[in-house]
């Protein structure tokens, strides 16, 4: 039986900073914090702030952060924690020595790999994507959702979508849409409604929070609000920054990264002053303006970056979720292969604890369920090459080498079919004769992708909630309706 997630335990490690670089990057990130610092624009996080003796201008909404403040409050953050799936085999060890990978999140098309087009996404499609991640091993949990529901409320949105999710997949949910007070307590309502109640959700958190920060320098009042409430339930969250260099960012690496550590940091700091001990984690998808389009670059800065800035969040022991596969390339081709492959190597050997994800185009707009499942076989090569070179007297098969001597074979020896499932098989990749090829119409990894993917679409399907809870989430989504929604 095929497990139900597979996530990467890297050897092999990169680092991009050298320790005397990220004491740098941390003083001038402390500096930043205490001098400049963050704006707050919600009531209650400045009240939090000042409360706990940071400076705040109620004027201009920015808060400085002393420097030894920052540092007590990060301190708090768990040292390993639980994100938990409604199927016990989904539970994710947050220790910084595990890599998960999830989809991607907020798309607004889906791609029909047949016609060619691209269509405005519907509930149905939340729906159906967290079914698809459902089915893949190497996508750990949900995150979104995949793409948001253009044919509802926009004000309750976030819940109908999260109705979808949750009722079609058992592994973890980390919400990105769900942003203020009213709307973050409705989904712990309806996490609770699952799980048997708020003290069994602490206990087993089916769900998490992630929210973006406002590059540069600043936090959205409505997402600080939804993480609040995720905190209040020791639920995780964290805030994911995205500046772009030389645009809301320095032009060059270093700064970049003192924004991004700044905005993260800080936002971890409110919530351990506001609930001291919750689970928390950095988050960031760092790029770089494209300044003859105005674009997000996806190029080789993205992986510099993000491999910068998950050495900086483990150097303060906080887990980090990267953004990671998100490529600006509109099919699934040679660019986003490049993109997918690069951005995986950067998060993986820097072991970021989540990896935000798959299955997006044309710069995370766009979900193409082919691309996906072409995103899982990349996702496979670099857990082989992080896995590095095992070296024991049983890898080093010194008596078998002296058995087999010169000229032998070791096809049917006992240490081969011992160590042959170890041995990395392609899922989509092609290694037939080229005469095979041939005759086979020329397929490759797209035509193999495409064949898997229709086959999960049209076959799979996800163990489903019970009728009584089923019935209590589209309760829950009619009151958001109610509340949110009214003319």
């Amino acid at each position: 039986m095929s497990p139900r997630i597979s996530p990467i335990a890297p050897r092999l490690h990169w680092d991009v900073l050298s320790s005397s670089d990220l004491e740098r990057i941390h003083q001038a990130t402390l500096d930043t914090l205490e001098n400049v610092g963050i704006r707050f624009p919600s009531a209650r996080a400045l009240d939090i702030l000042a409360a706990n003796g940071c400076a705040v201008d109620r004027s201009s909404e920015v808060a400085r952060l002393p420097r030894a403040i920052v540092m007590e409050a990060v301190a708090r953050v768990p040292e390993q924690y639980v994100l938990a799936g409604r199927d016990p085999a989904c539970d994710m060890l947050i220790d910084r020595a595990h890599c998960y990978l999830s989809n991607d999140g907020s798309g607004v098309f889906v791609y029909d790999h047949h016609s060619g087009e691209k269509r405005p996404s519907t509930r149905a499609d939340a729906a159906t994507s967290a079914r698809f991640v459902d089915a893949l091993p190497a996508v750990s949990y949900y995150w979104g959702p995949v793409v948001t529901s253009q044919d509802v409320p926009p004000a309750s949105r976030a819940l109908h979508d999260s109705e979808a999710v949750l009722a079609n997949t058992s592994k973890h949910y980390q919400a990105v849409t769900t942003v203020g007070e009213r709307p973050a307590r409705l989904l712990v309502e309806m996490a609770a409604a699952i799980v048997g109640g708020t003290d069994e959700l602490r206990r087993r958190p089916i769900i998490s929070f992630m929210q973006c920060a406002v590059d540069p320098l600043g936090h959205d009042g409505p997402n600080l609000e939804a993480n609040l409430v995720a905190a209040e339930h020791g639920l995780a969250s964290g805030f994911m920054p995205m500046p772009l260099m030389a645009g809301t960012g320095p032009a060059t690496l270093a700064g970049n990264l003192v924004v991004q550590n700044a905005e993260a940091l800080s936002g971890v700091v409110l919530l351990e002053l506001a609930f001291p001990g919750c689970p928390a984690f950095f988050s960031g998808a760092p790029s770089c303006m494209d300044l003859k389009t105005g674009g997000y670059t996806a190029g080789p800065e993205d992986y510099l970056l993000a491999a910068g800035a998950t050495q900086l969040a483990h150097f303060y022991g906080v887990p980090m979720a990267m953004g990671t596969m998100a490529t600006s390339a509109k099919e699934p081709d040679w660019q986003a292969a490049v993109d997918d492959s690069l951005s995986t190597f950067a998060s993986v050997l820097t072991c970021a604890d989540m990896m935000n994800g798959c299955g997006l185009l044309n710069g995370s707009k766009m979900l193409s369920y082919p691309h996906m499942i072409m995103e899982t076989e990349i996702y496979g090569i670099v857990a082989k090459v992080a896995g590095g070179v095992v070296v024991d007297d049983d890898s080093l098969a010194l008596d078998l080498i002296a058995k087999v001597g010169a000229g032998g074979t070791y096809l049917a020896e006992k240490h081969t079919r011992r160590h042959m499932k170890e041995i990395w098989r392609p899922t989509v990749w092609d290694r037939s004769p080229y005469d095979a090829w041939l005759a086979g119409g020329k397929a490759g990894a797209l035509e193999k992708a495409t064949e898997i993917a229709d086959d999960i679409l049209a076959n799979y399907r996800s163990e489903p909630l019970p009728d009584e809870v089923a019935a209590e989430l589209s309760r829950i989504v009619a009151r958001a309706d109610a509340e949110l929604a009214a003319p």
